[in-house]
C-alpha cells in the first residue's frame, strides 16, 4: 500500500483491491435518505446511505440513528478480506451511494465515541472517481491535500487521523455518473 499521508495520522492507498461492480455489491442494500440539521436548518443528506454490519449492532452521527439489520453476502465476503489484509477486526459499514456529483459530504472527521480512540476506517470506492480533501484543524497554514480516489480502490485512514485532520468529497458539476463508498468501522458498545 501507498503512503499518502503520515503526519498526524496515517492514510494508505491502494487500487484495485477489490474487484467488483456497483450492482454486485449494492443489489442486496435498502438505501436511506436521512435529513441533517447543519446550523439550525435541516436538509436531505446529499447522498443515500445504509448501515450494515452485526445484526442489530448500532451507530449514530449527526443525530441520525442507524441499527444494523445484518450482512449482505458481498459486504460479508469484503469485510473478511479486509480483516485478513489488515489484521484488524471490522464489525459494520456504513455505505454512502452518491448519485452523481452533487451529492457530496462535507469536512468531518470519524470520531464518534462509539469508534473509540484513533480508529482504523477502510474505506473502498466503486464508480465514478472522486476527489477526496484532507485538511489539518490546528495546523491552519497546511494547505488541503487532495486525491482522486478510482473505483475498485482502498482509503485507510489510522492512528490519530481523526483527531488532527477532516476530510470530504466535494461536489462536483462536471461529475454525472454514481460513486459507492464502503466504510468499514469497528464499533463500541
Amino acid at each position: 500500500m501507498k503512503i499518502l499521508l503520515d503526519h498526524d495520522g496515517l492514510v494508505l492507498y491502494q487500487e484495485s483491491y477489490f474487484n467488483a461492480t456497483l450492482e454486485e455489491i449494492t443489489k442486496d442494500i435498502t438505501w436511506r435518505n436521512d435529513t441533517i440539521t447543519m446550523f439550525g436548518k435541516t436538509y436531505p443528506q446529499p447522498r443515500l446511505t445504509a448501515w450494515h454490519g452485526d445484526l442489530d449492532l448500532a451507530y449514530s452521527y449527526s443525530k441520525i440513528k442507524m441499527i444494523s439489520p445484518g450482512w449482505t453476502p458481498k459486504l460479508f465476503e469484503i469485510k473478511n478480506r479486509l480483516e485478513i489484509d489488515l489484521k484488524t477486526k471490522f464489525n459494520s459499514v456504513l455505505v454512502n451511494y452518491y448519485r452523481n456529483g452533487l451529492d457530496h459530504m462535507s469536512y468531518h472527521s470519524d470520531n464518534e465515541k462509539e469508534l473509540g480512540t484513533n480508529p482504523i476506517i477502510a474505506s473502498l470506492s466503486f464508480g465514478e472517481k472522486r476527489k477526496f480533501l484532507l485538511k489539518h484543524r490546528f495546523e491552519k497554514s497546511l494547505a488541503p491535500l487532495q486525491f482522486e480516489l478510482s473505483s475498485q480502490s482502498l482509503l485507510v485512514m489510522k492512528g490519530e487521523l481523526q483527531h488532527f485532520w477532516v476530510h470530504k468529497i466535494a461536489k462536483s458539476t462536471k461529475i454525472k455518473d454514481p460513486r459507492l463508498n464502503l466504510t468499514f468501522r469497528f464499533i463500541h458498545n
